[in-house]
């Protein structure tokens, strides 16, 4: 769920050549990311990228640690490991969005999901220090769209052998969050 910021709240750049990052055309994205980007709500993305920060750290505090441990199903991953998962996917996915943003063509490889949280030993840290990295992973992403200039959301690059926007990054971010989230409230609590 998101809520409107109050009207403190500062939501756009001090800089004169920032746009804002329309939800991307299906040519800027592989079809299995469709699936992502269709759950982000129409709106400025880096101001529904830093809305679901408070969001999801709440749903994270408030959780017990024996929340944290559970899987609905023999070999699913662990509620920590989805987080854990969340935090993984998002920094690999903003490393693309950086590296396209700088106009690097150089093609980008895939990731195994399932060998990186194998790995990864999410189940044996605690709820509160997997919030606090999922929080400073996220700032610094909401960062990273804002500082972007001119058309540089527009620029493409090629991940996993699929061509991906800048900007259908970003709503791939959001949308892989909400997905998650959405599996954690329906089949984990």
């Amino acid at each position: 769920m998101f809520v409107q910021p109050s009207s403190r709240t500062n939501t756009t750049s001090h800089r004169k050549d920032v746009k804002i990052m329309n939800k991307p055309d299906s040519t800027e994205y592989a079809p299995e990311f469709e699936k992502y980007i269709s759950l982000v709500p129409e709106g400025e993305i880096v101001m529904t990228l830093g809305l679901q920060i408070e969001s999801t750290l709440g749903l994270i505090r408030g959780l017990s640690a024996a929340q944290g441990d559970l899987r609905y199903a023999p070999g699913k991953w662990s509620v920590k490991e989805v987080i854990g998962h969340l935090i993984d996917a998002e920094r690999i996915f903003a490393y693309r969005a950086m590296r396209f943003a700088r106009n690097d063509a150089t093609p980008l490889p895939g990731f195994d999901e399932n060998g990186f949280v194998a790995n990864a030993g999410f189940d044996s840290r605690s709820l509160a220090d997997l919030a606090e990295e999922f929080e400073h992973t996220r700032k610094s992403n909401v960062c990273l769209f804002k500082s972007l200039e001119g058309d540089s959301s527009l620029r493409l690059g090629v991940a996993s052998d699929n061509k991906l926007s800048v900007r259908s990054v970003a709503y791939i971010i959001a949308g892989h969050e909400l997905h998650h989230v959405g599996i954690l409230r329906s089949r984990y609590l």
